[in-house]
């Protein structure tokens, strides 16, 4: 008969961060242990359930016992299981007898092609197991592969030590009402679990069906037994206690809370209001990592005094939980505090010498000398742009100094952010001190960009310097591998010379950024393999803004070593693809792609007296009618202009391969015709390569 199935580990408390994949792994490995012995219909739908102190599934529609499978056993071949008589032979008897059918004949055997020879097989129905037992060999190897950050040892009390994530306590286990005899680390199963570690009624809690488990922890247990459900319970108190304030609530964070309690309460607490002279992110930050606190800020996004916590207890007066709470944040804030204080009383400036002692890499030296590097850099790609010099050196002379301040010491993550505060404090300009966090600046997919010159000067020469001389002694990204990040760098310059629409020549760059490595023992120029990798980053990302690969790689093919414009390029081909002359265009220039290629011979000009069909006639004055107007379009920049004037080609072109043998046997003949089609290709290909549109 058709029930639910319910199966239960009751714990110690799991480690939070590990808990939302504990449960994942243990409702999928009994799901699929089971769907593979067939004891699921195909409606059986399964549930996750975890809690600190339990993992759990629960599934529909599980079948009591197996169906009976019709199977069709190979035997032996014709050739082995038959002498030359045509007896049965003694191996075929011996294996019969292994497959537990001694007492079958050779009349009751299938005899069938297979292959290129004869086999003799064997066609009987294996009755379906019963559910118990397959689900115990389930169990014990779903147990087996979940993903357990550190494994615990731990005595039963019987005195044998077995091993899990925590020391388990109850195993339950119930297809409807009925307990299945299962066990697990020194465990039997039953029907009886524990509730809320103070807040349920007492002693252990017992399921009557498998049905009702999430509702009978619920009521009796005060336990919410799925980590979504605590999240949103979560989510959903913060934002009413919050009110008119704004509420902080990264995921990660609500993730991390709703595995630490069974029955979320969500509590107001208070700080002075001294500590908000402490840059926020500062107080934000302890708050969140130190304690798993919830920050508020008013709707201009300014720390406010009060803050939320999530508390597994419920009780009429929480002054006890908001108070030891409370207490234990003062100390955090104090600390924040103390750091920022002590870190304005140094400069920026004068931490610079020590950056001397902070090893970047062995064979590329110390931060000190990087810092050097990125500061020849930065002055160069101002230079380039016309920007403020003196500003891009100073930007990024001071971006790494907050590496050496205390704060940054505690909290690595706000590297950057408070450089931008101590040069504030230090009356730096306000573009260097931007650049202090900007030079960082896109931190992610999807990241604002730097939004000063100096800014985006300190960031592009971060992030090259970075490209190339990791990638210079060997550290290139491999396989899923890429502890420097260089595929985020990467995709950050040509974020921000498209989207700034910078007019740098990446070759230029990068020759910029192997310059500073000048003298450099371990430095092996990768600039050629680094320009690849960063036009790799690009179809990537103009991929995921929704250009097909065919519209990408007719404009990276040639690869462009300017991208300021591939955008608006891209879109012209978009536009040029949408017109009913784009396809016959497209296989033209393909079949001149090809034909040139073949082109040993170096092609001149075009000769006038040597046009003879009528249809090469046309298709050279065709070219020289809409070559002003195409120059025109493309000096200024109107790709999609470019392309449109060009489709008036078309039927010059069609009647052009249609009535006219390139490949004359007169050299001369052939020489002026592959002139012509040199002719039209260039124009053709100037905004992109469009023979990469042809199917």
């Amino acid at each position: 008969m058709n029930q639910t199935l319910l199966v239960e580990i009751q714990t110690e408390e799991l480690p939070p961060k590990a808990l939302v994949k504990l449960g994942a792994a243990f409702a999928a490995g009994i799901t699929n242990g089971l769907k593979a012995r067939d004891f699921l219909e195909a409606d059986s739908v399964a549930t996750t359930h975890a809690t600190p102190r339990r993992l759990a599934v629960t599934i529909t529609n599980v079948r009591g016992t197996s169906p009976d499978k019709s199977i069709r056993e190979k035997v032996l071949p014709v050739s082995v299981a038959l002498d030359k008589d045509g007896n049965p032979s003694a191996p075929l008897a011996k294996k019969l007898a292994a497959l537990g059918f001694p007492d079958l004949q050779v009349s009751d055997l299938e005899r069938a092609q297979d292959g290129k020879a004869e086999s003799f097989f064997y066609t009987y129905t294996a009755a379906g197991s019963a559910l118990a037992g397959a689900l115990q060999d389930v169990l014990a190897d779903t147990v087996a592969k979940l993903p357990i950050p550190k494994v615990m040892s731990y005595q039963r009390p019987d005195g044998a030590t077995v091993q899990f994530v925590r020391p388990v306590h109850l195993l339950v286990a119930l297809h409807g009402e009925q307990v299945l005899p299962l066990s697990l680390l020194g465990l039997e199963a039953g029907r009886h679990t524990m509730g809320h570690r103070f807040l349920s009624h007492g002693g252990q809690i017992a399921i009557p069906h498998a049905d009702n488990y999430a509702n009978v922890l619920e009521s009796e247990g005060k336990v919410l037994s799925s980590a979504e459900a605590r999240k949103e319970s979560i989510r959903r108190q913060l934002l009413d206690k919050a009110g008119a304030d704004q509420v902080l609530m990264p995921e990660s964070l609500l993730d991390e809370v709703a595995a630490l309690v069974e029955w979320p309460v969500v509590y107001e607490c208070r700080f002075e209001e001294e500590f908000l002279a402490v840059p926020q992110e500062c107080l934000i930050l302890t708050m969140q990592t130190n304690q798993k606190y919830f920050a508020l800020t008013d709707a201009n996004g300014k720390l406010r005094s009060r803050f939320l916590i999530v508390s597994n207890l419920q009780t009429d007066d929480p002054s006890a939980i908001i108070g030891g709470n409370e207490r234990v944040v003062r100390p955090r804030l104090s600390d924040a505090k103390f750091f920022f204080e002590q870190d304005k009383k140094k400069t920026l400036e004068s931490r610079l010498p020590h950056l001397a002692s902070v090893v970047y890499h062995n064979k590329l030296g110390t931060q000190a000398e990087r810092t050097e590097r990125v500061t020849i850099l930065a002055s160069s790609i101002a230079r380039r742009l016309g920007y403020d010099v003196p500003l891009a050196e100073r930007g990024a002379r001071l971006a790494k100094a907050d590496l050496l301040t205390d704060m940054v010491g505690e909290f690595p993550e706000l590297q950057g952010i408070m450089g931008t505060y101590y040069a504030r404090h230090d009356g730096e300009h306000e573009e260097v001190a931007l650049a202090a966090s900007e030079h960082y600046q896109p931190r992610f997919a999807g990241d604002a960009l730097p939004s000063t010159n100096t800014g985006l000067t300190a960031a592009l020469a971060d992030k090259l310097e970075t490209l190339v001389g990791i990638w210079a002694i060997g550290l290139q990204p491999t396989g899923e591998k890429d502890p420097f990040a260089l595929r985020r760098h990467a995709l950050g310059v040509m974020r921000m010379l498209v989207e700034k629409r910078l007019p740098l020549s990446i070759s230029d760059l990068l020759a910029d950024a192997a310059a500073v490595f000048e003298g450099q023992a371990a430095f092996k120029d990768p600039r050629a393999e680094v320009t690849v990798f960063m036009l790799d980053r690009l179809r990537g990302m103009l991929r995921e803004r929704g250009f097909s690969p065919n519209e990408v790689e007719a404009v990276l093919a040639q690869n462009p070593d300017r991208v300021d414009d591939v955008v608006q390029r891209l879109e012209a081909v978009q536009a040029f693809a949408a017109l009913p002359e784009a396809e016959s265009l497209a296989a033209a220039n393909k079949r001149i792609t090809n034909i040139l290629k073949k082109t040993e011979a170096a092609i001149g000009e075009v000769q006038e007296g040597l046009l003879q069909e009528q249809a090469e006639k046309n298709l050279a004055a065709a070219i020289q009618r809409v070559r002003p107007s195409v120059d025109a379009a493309f000096a200024s920049g109107d790709f999609t202009g470019t392309l449109k004037t060009l489709a008036q080609l078309r039927d010059d072109v069609d009647a052009f391969f249609n009535d006219v043998m390139v490949m004359a046997e007169d050299l001369a003949l052939r020489n002026n015709r592959l002139a012509l089609l040199s002719q039209l290709h260039g124009m053709m290909n100037r905004v992109a390569d469009i023979s990469k549109l042809a199917a």
